[in-house]
């Protein structure tokens, strides 16, 4: 479901629970007798709210890729695994493991570069702030370009962001297969 929903819609959805006054969050803290907590108007709990919206929704996206790469494993490794003697913790760490590390090097990756490339999630729930907390380099990007009309410079964060983003990834497959 998280990965079907629009991005915008769940920001709307986040931003409804998270509300400090009448969030399903703190109503459901207040019922353990927690004080309702600021979670978009406090710079620190902005940020854990950012971090728990793109945890909701990302978990579903991995979990299917992870899935698939389960599946894709061929249960004649761990049949000749278990002829061997080899317990559960065994095959996990000798044959799970290893099967799936191209896997984990994709997720890293893609990962990687939805983070750097992030800007749905506090565009919606925050704008960025209270006070530039939750402020991403594509809403640094997108505010340069249409609310200061920054043209050139916003076109030069794009292109440093397309090289930032290259590199990164680049670096991360050539480290993942060694």
């Amino acid at each position: 479901m998280p990965s079907l929903t629009g991005l915008v819609a769940y920001g709307v959805m986040f931003s409804v629970i998270l509300r400090k006054d009448a969030g399903l969050l703190n109503w459901l803290l207040g019922l353990f007798g927690v004080t309702p907590i600021d979670w978009l108007g406090s710079p620190f709990w902005a940020r854990i709210s950012i971090v728990i919206a793109l945890t909701w929704h990302y978990t579903g996206y991995n979990a299917v890729i992870y899935l698939a790469g389960l599946q894709s494993i061929p249960k004649e490794l761990y049949e000749a695994a278990m002829v061997d003697g080899a317990g559960a913790a065994r095959r996990f760490w000798s044959i799970t493991v290893p099967q799936l590390r191209p896997i984990l090097a994709l997720t890293v990756v893609l990962s990687t570069i939805g983070t750097l490339q992030l800007f749905d999630e506090p565009f919606v729930l925050t704008g960025g702030g209270p006070d530039n907390s939750t402020l991403t380099i594509s809403l640094y990007l997108y505010q340069n370009g249409f609310r200061y009309f920054d043209f050139g410079y916003a076109a030069a964060i794009a292109y440093a962001l397309t090289l930032i983003v290259a590199v990164f990834g680049i670096a991360q497959m050539r480290l993942q297969k060694k």
